[in-house]
This record gives structure tokens, sequence and C-alpha cells, in this order.
């Protein structure tokens, strides 16, 4: 089931990415086509196969991982501004952008580096979860480096759930409500990432289902809102 939501969720944000790539040559809207670009990457990097592949080119000491984290971030962080400017919420916009946000995203940042190059993560493991216990110490340096990833999108999930919670009772078409319900849906399972340490080990699997439902309801909510404005522009016509 787990394989299934990855591979599902990744074929049709890459669908959705290579399907703008026509505006994106036009000039329109090419931060959304970056958007889904970079949630396609994340999506990809998550998934065992391709990781394990990517890794293994890079030395096998979970770089890909690395990268990963980074590829959220800026995914969450062009996401957050472009869904709060698009629902016209100038303070989820400033909270995003402006210099709290920036200075979360800059002590995250070097906070995930510096976990990961003090911790001993030789071992192509996808999302580390199967490294081996070498020390305690290590344990716990890779597991704020797990922390310190989950915190940023956290962080921008609660700055832009009050816009999406808003929009969906507006009086606003109902393809426009409904992506705003799918995209508070998948804030919500976002900022739910930082309460993942109380989920027990052998439940491990609700993370995926977690992750993977944030990830469908990000990519089809923003298809929804991208349609929405197709269609306007052409009533306008």
């Amino acid at each position: 089931m787990i394989a299934v939501l990855q591979w599902t969720t990744l074929a049709l944000c890459a669908v959705v990415a290579i399907a703008r790539i026509p505006s994106a040559l036009r000039g329109q809207n090419r931060s959304v086509f970056g958007l889904f670009v970079l949630a396609t990457i994340a999506i990809l990097l998550s998934i065992d196969l391709p990781y394990r592949v990517v890794d293994s080119w890079l030395g096998a000491e979970n770089y890909a991982n690395l990268i990963l984290r980074f590829v959220v971030y800026s995914t969450v962080l062009l996401a957050g501004y472009r869904i709060a400017k698009a629902f016209d919420a100038p303070e989820s916009i400033r909270l995003v952008v402006g210099p709290l946000g920036l200075g979360v995203l800059c002590a995250v940042g070097i906070a995930t580096v510096a976990l990961f190059l003090l911790a001993d993560t030789t071992g192509t493991a996808t999302g580390l979860n199967s490294l081996p216990s070498r020390s305690p110490e290590n344990a716990a340096l890779i597991e704020g480096y797990a922390a310190a990833g989950r915190l940023y999108p956290s962080f921008v999930a609660v700055c832009v759930l009050p816009a999406t919670c808003r929009a969906v009772s507006q009086r606003l078409p109902k393809a426009i409500r409904l992506a705003a319900l799918l995209l508070t849906v998948a804030f919500a399972t976002l900022a739910l990432g930082s309460l993942y340490p109380l989920i027990p080990r052998e439940a491990g699997f609700v993370k995926y289902v977690i992750n993977y439902t944030s990830a469908l309801c990000f990519t089809v909510g923003l298809t929804l809102v991208w349609v929405s404005s197709l269609m306007a522009n052409r009533v306008r016509r």
C-alpha cells in the first residue's frame, strides 16, 4: 500500500510538472512550475529504490538524504509563499518570507548540515531509519538531524494554515474552496511531523501515510488552483 501511494504521488506530481512546461516557457508562473519540479524531486528521493541509486552515486554516505532535506525546505518555502499569495494572506506571507521565517530557515539549515556532518551516516539507508546504532551519541545526532528536518515544514504549515482554513469558508468558486480544503489537510499533516517521535517504531508506516497524504493533497490542491485560474482567464477573454 505504501509503495502504491508513493509511486502514485510521484507520477501525479511529475505529470503536473510536465503539463506546466509550456506555460513556464511562455514566462507564466514559472515559480509554480519550479514548485512542482522540486516536489517531484523530493518525492523521488523519498522512495527507496531511486534513493539508493542516487546515494550510491554519491558514495553511500546518505548525502542523498541531506540533498532531500534542502529540496523539501525549498519546496515548502515556495509552496507556503505561493499559497499564501494565492489566498491573499499578507500576514502569512510576512511570516514565511519575512525576517522571522528566513531566520528560522537559516537556523534549521545550519543545524541540519552540522548534525549531518557530526553523525556517522555510512551505509545507504532511506530516511536513515535502518542505520545501525553505532553509539547512543550517534543515535542522538541522527534523531536531532531528523527533528531539524521536521521543524521548518511544521513552522511554514502553522504560518499558512490560517489562510487556507479561512478560504474554505469564503464565498469562492467550489474548485478553489476544494483546493483550500486539500491544502489545509496538507499543511495540517505537515504540522503533525513534529509529533513523529511519539509514534511507536512498530507503527512507523503511519509516518509514510502522513507524508504522502500531505504530498498528494498539495499536488491536487495546487493543480485545482492552477486549473481554476486558467478557466477564469479564458472567461475574461
